[in-house]
């Protein structure tokens, strides 16, 4: 049963991934043809919420009672990060680079949750371990990757002779900037990772949460929009791409890749769940190269194999880590043991 288990989860998290990439493809060639990002996240996260109430209602409505203002309030924070303010900076990101690019700064998501939960007293390093020492490698692995993937862009690997569509249909693409944005929405959603981590021990129902969280996103990324934009010709979907995109983006994207992925939290622990993310960037780049006709860079293949071999150091000295907490050394002479009694893994 746990070998049946574990390998529920990772087929699970492969099938997110795709999704994922897929979605980015499709919000990728919209934005191209001069889509709002913030009536895109709004009709996204709105479609979301519709698809995922009746589900909710039916395999969880017994648990309405269980809400209490408290998880309602984390819920609209886990909105803010998770929905409202992460599609819209991924979005704007995705709008001045590439798709295989941008879910190449998604691999840094583990680390900066790391990072964030060290400043939170969530998560310690000990120098003096093999582990504590890989988990140090790995982040300095991520930074580097990151510096690469942000400052250079090198040549192009596919056809590199001929300007991509992507490119040419860009007059102000600024690969820099599209970085910040990136790194802006990894940062934002390594945060939510910490916050649906205490929300899955409050409140562990993906549905309901997932439903309410989409709601709180939609109404967040509405008032967003207005204040930024009043121009209501924005929110008028012009042809079948993007009705196509808001839809598939909705009930795929920040639907049931978000149910999934709070179920994978769940059931193994954030590491877990954000260690597939370098397969966003597989099927991206097999998007990117079919349907966009994307270039590939030589700085984001460069960077992203900084970024990954940086993430699986501190994977692995995650996993150390709970190897040790679950096998503690044997007693001490004196009888007390080596670790303290009171500690124990943190999962980010």
């Amino acid at each position: 049963m746990s070998c049946l288990q574990k390998w529920k989860t990772i087929f699970a998290m492969i099938i997110v991934e795709f999704g994922f990439a897929a979605v980015n493809a499709l919000f990728k060639k919209v934005l191209n043809g001069g889509m709002d990002q913030l009536v895109a996240s709004t009709y996204r996260l709105a479609v979301s919420a519709i698809f995922l109430a009746p589900l909710a209602w039916f395999f969880e409505r017994k648990v309405a009672s269980k809400l209490t203002a408290r998880i309602i309030c984390s819920l609209f924070i886990s909105a803010l990060l998770g929905g409202t303010f992460t599609q819209y900076f991924f979005l704007l990101g995705l709008e001045y680079t590439s798709t295989t690019f941008s879910c190449a700064f998604l691999n840094m998501v583990p680390v900066i949750t790391f990072i964030l939960a060290l400043l939170l007293r969530q998560e310690k390093i000990k120098l003096k371990s093999r582990s504590g020492r890989a988990k140090i490698l790995g982040i300095l692995f991520c930074l580097g990757g990151a510096l690469i993937l942000t400052l250079y862009k090198g040549m192009a690997l596919i056809n590199p002779s001929a300007e991509s569509e992507v490119e040419s249909s860009h007059r102000k693409k600024s690969w820099f900037l599209g970085s910040i944005f990136l790194f802006a929405g990894c940062f934002v959603w390594s945060a939510w990772f910490l916050v649906q981590a205490r929300i899955s021990k409050d409140y562990p129902y993906q549905y309901s949460s997932t439903a309410i969280m989409s709601f709180f996103g939609a109404f967040q990324s509405a008032i967003l929009s207005f204040i930024i934009t009043r121009n209501v010709s924005k929110w008028i979907l012009k042809g079948g791409l993007e009705i196509l995109s808001v839809i598939f983006g909705g009930m795929v994207g920040s639907g049931l890749c978000y149910v999934v992925m709070s179920w994978c939290v769940k059931q193994k622990g954030a590491v877990f769940t954000s260690a597939f993310s370098p397969l966003i960037q597989i099927f991206a780049a097999v998007f990117d190269i079919s349907i966009l006709h994307a270039q590939i860079h030589l700085g984001s293949i460069l960077g992203s194999i900084l970024v990954i071999i940086g993430l699986y150091f501190l994977l692995w000295g995650k996993s150390k880590e709970a190897e040790i907490y679950k096998n503690p050394p044997a007693t001490e002479k004196n009888g007390q043991s080596a670790l303290p009694i009171t500690a124990s893994p943190t999962h980010i």
